[in-house]
């Protein structure tokens, strides 16, 4: 269970998607995001001239599908303006530190342990490729593995959830829903961001004629190995959360579906009726 811990957001402009900073209580970092057209304002600020890693969140322009690149800077302002060639983006997020103690060591660590969580959770499309890091000594290591939590915490908070890992909770698990297609069978549960389909799920080989959209949704999955054909059928090798149930319940069967009577219990209870929705 995480512990609970106390954010403190300050809205320069009095917009949650404007200029703002975030922190968290005894954390030594400090977040600082704006949205694109803010850029010249965020390099006046004090913060914006320090080592730190940041992001650039949009959407990928060929498929729609989230998206962020990852990066790491010694002076975060100077190197987000040489990213205004990089269409894709709308919002950019930059952690520093307060005390002035990241290392360029230390920013490539956590670039390179940011970009593996982006692509393990596997939300959306990370425009880099792999980045290698950097070795650092253990008690460093253990030291940005703590401002990396931090980083990991702030960022939903900020406006992208694509570096969240689900925690499967086993009470949950052990009570999964069921969704059925052609002998099929594929497990999941809702989560905070979403619906996870657990490991092992099957789904479809073939797409609906109609799914135009949903064959591009699931072919990331597959280019992701997310999906893997298996005899007749396609495989989840690992737990993957997609936004909503009816999301997940169209990569299982191939075309649109609506996730809230797809996904049941094994007693046959849909996932509309657990809610007690009455739309």
């Amino acid at each position: 269970m995480n512990e609970p811990i106390s954010i403190k957001i300050f809205l320069a402009k009095g917009s949650a998607t404007s200029l703002r900073t975030a922190e968290i209580s005894n954390w030594s970092g400090k977040a600082i995001a704006c949205s694109r057209k803010e850029l010249d304002e965020l390099a006046k600020r004090e913060e914006a001239i320090r080592p730190g890693v940041y992001f650039l969140i949009g959407n990928d322009i060929e498929t729609g599908e989230p998206s962020a690149y990852v990066g790491e800077a010694e002076e975060v302002a100077k190197r987000l303006k040489q990213h205004i060639s990089k269409e894709f983006w709308n919002q950019a997020v930059a952690f520093v530190s307060k005390d002035e103690n990241l290392t360029k060591a230390h920013i490539k660590y956590l670039e390179g342990k940011l970009i593996e969580i982006g692509n393990k959770a596997g939300k959306g499309v990370i425009q880099n490729s792999q980045s290698s890091g950097a070795r650092l000594p253990e008690s460093d290591q253990a030291e940005m593995d703590i401002f990396l939590d931090r980083i990991l915490k702030l960022l939903p908070v900020l406006g992208t959830s694509l570096f969240s890992i689900p925690e499967v909770n086993k009470k949950l698990a052990s009570n999964k829903l069921i969704c059925k297609i052609k002998g099929l069978l594929a497990y999941g549960n809702r989560t905070d961001n979403g619906f996870i389909v657990y490991k092992d799920s099957e789904a479809v080989l073939e797409d609906r004629a109609s799914a135009v959209r949903n064959k591009v949704r699931r072919q990331i999955l597959i280019d992701k190995g997310v999906l893997v054909k298996q005899d007749n059928c396609f495989i989840f090798t690992r737990d993957h959360e997609f936004t909503s149930p009816s999301l997940a319940a169209a990569a299982i069967r191939g075309g649109t579906s609506n996730g809230l009577t797809a996904w049941k219990t094994k007693e046959g209870k849909t996932l509309k009726e657990l809610e007690g929705r009455q739309d």
